[in-house]
């Protein structure tokens, strides 16, 4: 009997790793004094435009929260010369879309559109913004829609989870504790001359950034964005500052009562380094071995050991940058777990918490957490949509141009023990403010026997 003889073709070899490093902009600034930030993208035939209006919400007037948030909605609901319909046909024409949302350092709006129709896509935008129609009956459609969305909202564990964390962290006069959309109250009195108020005193060109990331081969950029975005023209505007960030992290807890619920929402946080300090990489480090992968420790002991969970998270957030280009982030840790497990499960938290101050991490947590970290980026800014929303981050917290190829470089070279002193600082467990959103009458008494803090329990 014979063998049959079996031809095997050679195994592929890997090639030599392609050098990377996140794409650097160059600038540029229109006639009308708009700051631009353009990276070219070879094969990205999608470009992204991403704008930075510098429209803060704390610019708000009293009374009127919320009212940021519905301009940038109402910005793609038509122009002087097209109707809503008739603008968002223009836009599927093109091939375009056009998204904006109101946070607290700015107004963001997107384009994204083929290179081929860019300069249609651009025209369209800039019309937008030059030309705003506003309609009352849109704006009176989009309050609607807004005080149905609060309404969803107080039906969303994780929503009345942050509500309740901003407003308890934040002084109740601070713009950042309150919902960024607005509330019922506040929303109600938002009607068009209020938008067109707000528009015409902080949505300006020579305070505004244009961040235009993709293909752009064959494309003269800078004529091209001076006679679309370049022609809208207004008074010259004083760019707005932002106050210091401060915050009581006093430890404590605030249960937002739901009657009958089978699962707790957690969210713990408190404030602290954002971008601008020179411990960002190493809390971002950090912050993933604690919390950022199913291995981590949160993940390891609450969901695979105790099965008190599908996955908790640890977070930071960058809220706002001061004039002296400080600023704070939200530090936070979050996720579910079963109502009867609420105590143990946060008894648990503060052991991990308390047991990576006194132990620190390991040298293999902190391998796994750079590889992947550093190793994800090439994919995680594949797109020029990603690219240009990252540059417009860097634009709107007030950073340098290479401060996410900075933020890789150094995640690349951290040692164990920075991560470790970074991520202890971050969260250190008697500074902590925990809001449990859940059964108040079967959770509060054993949370109270935990120790971490005094328990207030909110049932509206």
């Amino acid at each position: 009997m014979t063998t049959p003889a079996m031809t095997f073709h050679p195994q592929p070899q890997p090639g030599t790793p392609t050098p990377w490093a996140f794409p650097a902009p160059r600038r540029a600034t229109l006639g009308n004094g708009i700051t631009v930030l353009h990276c070219h993208r070879p094969g990205q035939q999608l470009v992204a435009v991403d704008l930075v209006l510098d429209a803060p919400l704390a610019a708000e007037p009293d009374g009127l929260d919320g009212v940021a948030a519905i301009l940038a909605r109402a910005l793609n609901e038509g122009t002087d010369t097209l109707t809503a319909e008739e603008f968002a046909g223009e836009l599927e024409r093109a091939g375009a879309t056009l998204d904006a949302h109101a946070d607290h350092p700015a107004i963001r709006v997107s384009l994204e559109v083929p290179a081929s129709r860019l300069e249609r896509g651009l025209t369209l935008l800039g019309d937008a913004l030059r030309t705003p129609a506003l309609p009352a009956d849109e704006i009176d459609r989009l309050r609607a829609n807004r005080l149905d969305e609060i309404t969803h909202e107080q039906a969303n564990p994780a929503r009345r989870a942050a509500k309740a964390l901003y407003a308890t962290l934040f002084d109740s006069a601070d713009r950042l504790s309150r919902p960024r959309s607005g509330t019922t109250e506040t929303v109600q009195r938002i009607d068009r001359d209020a938008v067109k108020a707000f528009y015409d005193q902080h949505i300006r060109p020579d305070t505004t950034t244009a961040v235009v990331v993709g293909d752009l081969t064959g494309i003269d950029l800078t004529t091209l964005l001076e006679t679309t975005l370049g022609t809208w023209r207004t008074n010259p505007a004083t760019p707005h500052t932002h106050a210091p960030v401060t915050a009581d992290d006093t430890g404590r807890v605030v249960i937002v009562d739901r009657p009958g619920s089978v699962q707790t929402q957690l969210l713990i946080g408190r404030i602290g380094p954002d971008r601008h300090d020179p411990t960002w990489s190493a809390q971002i480090l950090g912050t993933y071995c604690l919390g950022g992968t199913l291995t981590s420790r949160l993940d390891r002991v609450l969901r695979e050991e105790k099965g008190y969970t599908y996955g908790v998270r640890a977070f930071a957030q960058p809220l706002r940058s001061a004039a002296d280009r400080s600023g704070r982030a939200l530090l936070a840790i979050s996720g579910s777990v079963d109502t009867a497990n609420t105590a143990p499960a946060l008894a648990d938290t503060w052991t991990i918490l308390r047991t990576l101050a006194a132990e620190g991490l390991t040298d293999a947590e902190r391998e796994e957490a750079v590889q992947f970290l550093v190793g994800v980026a090439p994919l995680k800014y594949e797109t020029a949509g990603s690219v240009a929303a990252t540059l417009a981050d860097q634009v709107e917290q007030d950073l340098p141009d290479d401060f996410q190829a900075d933020v890789y470089r150094q995640l690349a070279e951290l040692d164990t023990d920075t991560a470790t002193r970074a991520v202890v600082a971050a969260f250190p467990p008697d500074r902590l403010v925990t809001v449990l959103v859940g059964d108040a009458s079967v959770i509060a008494e054993p949370v109270k026997e935990l120790g971490i803090g005094d328990v207030t329990v909110i049932t509206n």
